[in-house]
């Protein structure tokens, strides 16, 4: 798999017994549907989002991001809670997140 967002290769990363993906140039996270939901935990979310924020945000000036899966453009989506958050979702595969992103997500889910 390719990374949507720096065409990187992505890598298989296991957690408990999910297996997600993560690039391995700019550490953006590929999950599967229903992934990021499971792995919501906090401490889970610090050990799979281990790339530098900074970088993620940089891309999130990027217009169109192709689901890895599919190809087909993927949704954005903006800001939980004023924690100024954006990532892609394709409503038949799955979610991508930036560095940083999942472990904001993560702590969104238990406000």
């Amino acid at each position: 798999m390719r990374c949507p967002k720096c065409d990187a290769d992505m890598i298989e990363v296991h957690c408990e017994d999910i297996v997600i993906d993560r690039c391995s140039a700019c550490k953006g996270i590929w999950f599967d549907r229903g992934e990021a939901e499971t792995l919501s935990r906090k401490w889970i979310a610090e050990f799979i989002d281990t790339g530098d924020p900074a970088i993620g945000h940089k891309l999130n000036t990027l217009d169109t991001i192709p689901c890895p899966r599919c190809g087909e453009t993927m949704k954005r989506f903006l800001d939980i809670d004023g924690q100024q958050l954006q990532y892609e979702t394709c409503d038949e595969h799955g979610q991508f997140f930036d560095a940083g992103e999942f472990t904001l997500w993560a702590e969104s889910q238990y406000l």
